[in-house]
């Protein structure tokens, strides 16, 4: 009889999923050519968003399609199954996976074992119960929302240039971003940049009519580049007249208007949501233990604590920082900041360790100094702490720039981006709104409604 391969399931096609395939693929190449084991990747989408990356793709600095890792070219010696973690059962080591051909006819979720499983599932978009939110909120962390977004705010000043009303011209020119981190600056300040650009194309639309409004709840933006980069943000944003309100949150959103708890009412056609993630949900049906805020508890050497052959990392995964001697006043360990920076380490850590397991060696402890932190804030213009050094402006842009280039997978994006950088460092921006992506069969439905008469087929 023929033994059966060991089965490395990976749940998650994100950085720690990518990243923990990528390293195994290596480091088990042998184990793999001879059929010992093998690594089945499980993902709803084909592909892995690389999200800082997100506001230049929104500003039309890259490519929708550059901006994506395929998983099944990356991945050539991985088994990819298109489909979603439902549950898992790490007592009888059965995970159960919704098909994207499940979904179409309403199957049962199919039972796939494994021998170890890589928690891979990420984090969803933290929403609150404000009202109005879920209704009318745009979200900034998939690529296709980040093009959405683009399309949407570049349609507003086709509306502004095509009324004189005042009031839809206020709302149309008028942009709230809820959330002070990576995502929401980056975001507001890229789009911000693209949209003032654009306006001189408009001959009855000035870049001074339009009003990006940054609300954040707390007295400070961007807290991974400290204080001082943190204020520094704020009056560069500031400096072209872009509303940064902190401490102050967003109470609701009614008939098309944004309510702030500082008392002011904003007309407003475009509410953006980037206050921050939270761990997927599905982890309440794993199995596995979590803490008070929904992440696995796992050990240094990234077990998930207490469950036998199941292992994590990144934003779900509660991972002790051995890097940090004082506990938090409570005594608890502190732990790794749920940023990308500590997720690509641990996935790559990760793959180290199951190989280390699979071939009878002891895996080892994860730890990491931290390196520091860079954010752009639009074109040529950026904040970075690196190594405890600040850098602002330009070197910070530039800095930012060539790190995540290195960060990006395969040499083949990397020629893409770098290629896209270049060209639009050599012509005009494109400001071309293309909304019917979004709704691709909306003039064929109109066309086909159109031509239906009474008594016809």
């Amino acid at each position: 009889m023929t033994k059966e391969p060991i089965r490395i399931l990976v749940a998650g096609g994100g950085y720690v999923g990518l990243y923990t395939a990528l390293r195994l693929q290596s480091r088990l190449s042998g184990e793999l050519r001879r059929g010992a084991v093998e690594i089945v990747v499980v993902s709803p989408e084909p592909y892995m968003t690389y999200q800082p990356f997100l506001p230049e793709a929104a500003a039309g600095s890259i490519s929708p399609r550059h901006v994506v890792v395929p998983l099944r070219r990356i991945l050539p010696r991985c088994r990819f199954l298109g489909g979603e973690l439902v549950s898992a059962d790490p007592a009888s080591r059965t995970v159960h996976i919704r098909t994207l051909a499940a979904e179409q006819t309403d199957a049962a979720p199919e039972p796939v074992r494994y021998d170890h499983l890589v928690l891979a599932v990420g984090s969803v978009s933290r929403t609150l119960p404000v009202p109005g939110l879920a209704e009318h909120g745009i979200g900034f962390k998939t690529v296709e929302e980040a093009i959405g977004l683009r399309n949407h705010v570049l349609e507003q000043l086709d509306i502004a240039a095509s009324t004189r009303d005042p009031q839809v011209r206020d709302a149309a020119l008028t942009f709230v971003f809820v959330g002070g981190g990576y995502a929401g600056v980056e975001a507001v300040a890229e789009l911000e940049d693209m949209a003032r650009y654009a306006s001189r194309y408009y001959p009855n639309v000035s870049a001074d009519e339009q009003k990006w409004i940054l609300v954040e709840a707390t007295n400070r933006i961007l807290p991974e580049v400290g204080l001082r980069m943190g204020e520094y943000a704020v009056r560069e944003l500031r400096g072209r007249n872009m509303d940064v309100r902190l401490s102050t949150r967003l109470d609701a959103y009614e008939d098309g208007v944004a309510v702030l708890s500082d008392g002011t009412r904003h007309p407003t056609r475009t509410l953006v949501w980037t206050a921050g993630v939270k761990p997927n949900p599905v982890l309440a049906a794993c199995g596995v233990p979590l803490d008070e805020r929904g992440r696995m508890r796992c050990t240094p050497q990234l077990r998930v604590a207490g469950v036998d052959r199941v292992w994590a990392a990144g934003d779900a995964a509660a991972v002790p920082d051995l890097s940090v001697d004082d506990p938090a006043p409570d005594g608890t360990p502190a732990l790794c900041a749920p940023n990308a920076q500590h997720a690509v380490r641990q996935a790559r850590l990760l793959g180290d360790n199951i190989a280390r397991v699979l071939r009878g060696h002891q895996p080892v402890s994860y730890r990491h100094r931290y390196a520091g932190s860079v954010a752009s804030l639009g074109l040529h213009k950026g904040v970075a702490r690196v190594y405890g050094r600040r850098l602002k402006g330009y070197p910070a842009w530039f800095m930012h720039r060539t790190y995540h280039l290195s960060r990006v997978p395969t040499l083949n994006r990397k020629a893409r981006v770098l290629a896209e950088w270049t060209l639009a460092g050599l012509f005009k921006r494109e400001i071309v709104s293309l909304g019917s992506m979004e709704h691709p069969r909306a003039e064929f439905e109109a066309a086909a409604g159109s031509d239906r008469t009474p008594g016809g087929p």
